[in-house]
């Protein structure tokens, strides 16, 4: 840890990471787990080329407030096989939704793309999923090329070619004497930016429109950003989902563009509950700027370790 780590303090306690990586490979898969019983979460996907599990429960209309664990991962819509690993390392646990039957672990995934990056071959499966969930444990957590951010890359807009290398970060701000946290993956088509627009990865050429229309070279669906926000400010379903909106602004301030039809950015907001209650307008701020912190955090990490 460096001082300009983010500090364990404002992390919520009731979470946990793990990860599982494949450096060879460039692929990976993330886990958050929450301790009993679980978190009350909702999520958002915006973009035209989302790949996720059980994203539609978390709607407010729906039934169940409450998640067990949540699943980043690589490989494309193969890397939700993970999922079902999270779920067998949950249910030895005795955790998930009670029904007459048995208890149905609840674990939302959200997956990118990164097969063309190591060997396409190789993603994220059932085992991954059961090797992250064994491996969760407390703050710090690793950021760069790790998990869900091993094989990520932005700056596609155009062609793989001019491409730089991404990842998993890490950010925490306490706020009124709440706790919150963002774990975040950047696979944008986009480059990334600092709060002034100086280019953090990719390929420079994505901040004009103009030049965006002459380069323009990614074949669908390709990319996809990555955001779990956790907090311990009780929050109900649907200010969970507002929040979100507020995740996917905290991608647009670092991303160019963002929210492609290329892209599948989804953000899930889950609350461990616990803190002090701080207005929704406050968090929205806040949420925004963890999130776009995290996800530069990610890419700074992985270009450092090349």
């Amino acid at each position: 840890m460096t001082d300009d780590d983010p500090p364990c303090a404002a992390v919520p306690r009731g979470v946990r990471v793990g990860h599982w990586t494949d450096p060879v490979a460039r692929t990976g898969c993330t886990v958050l787990l929450f301790d009993a019983p679980g978190a009350v979460t909702s999520g958002l996907v915006l973009g035209g080329a989302p790949g996720s599990r059980e994203v539609a429960l978390l709607d407010p209309e729906k039934t169940i407030d409450r998640v067990d664990a949540l699943l980043l991962s690589g490989g494309s819509a193969f890397g939700l096989d993970a999922a079902a690993g999270v779920m067998r390392f949950l249910e030895v646990s005795g955790r998930g939704f009670p029904t007459p039957y048995g208890r149905v672990p609840i674990v939302p995934a959200a997956v990118l793309y990164d097969l063309g990056v190591g060997d396409p071959r190789v993603r994220p499966d059932a085992a991954a999923g059961h090797a992250a969930a064994s491996a969760a444990a407390g703050p710090p957590w690793p950021e760069g090329a790790v998990g869900a951010g091993a094989g990520a890359t932005v700056g596609k807009i155009a062609g793989f070619e001019r491409a730089q290398r991404s990842g998993l970060g890490v950010a925490a701000r306490a706020v009124r004497g709440a706790r919150l946290a963002a774990v975040a993956v950047s696979n944008a088509v986009g480059d990334l930016v600092d709060e002034r627009g100086a280019l953090v990865a990719g390929s420079g050429l994505a901040g004009d429109p103009d030049v965006v229309a002459d380069v323009f070279a990614v074949p669908g669906g390709v990319a996809t950003t990555l955001v779990a926000v956790v907090t311990d400010a009780p929050l109900t379903k649907p200010e969970a989902r507002s929040l979100a909106m507020a995740a996917h602004a905290g991608i647009a301030r670092v991303t160019r563009p963002s929210h492609t039809v290329h892209d599948g950015d989804t953000a899930f907001v889950s609350s461990v509950g616990g803190g002090p209650a701080v207005p929704l307008a406050v968090l929205g701020v806040v949420v925004q700027a963890v999130v776009a912190d995290a996800l530069l955090r990610g890419a700074r990490w992985a270009l450092a370790s090349v």
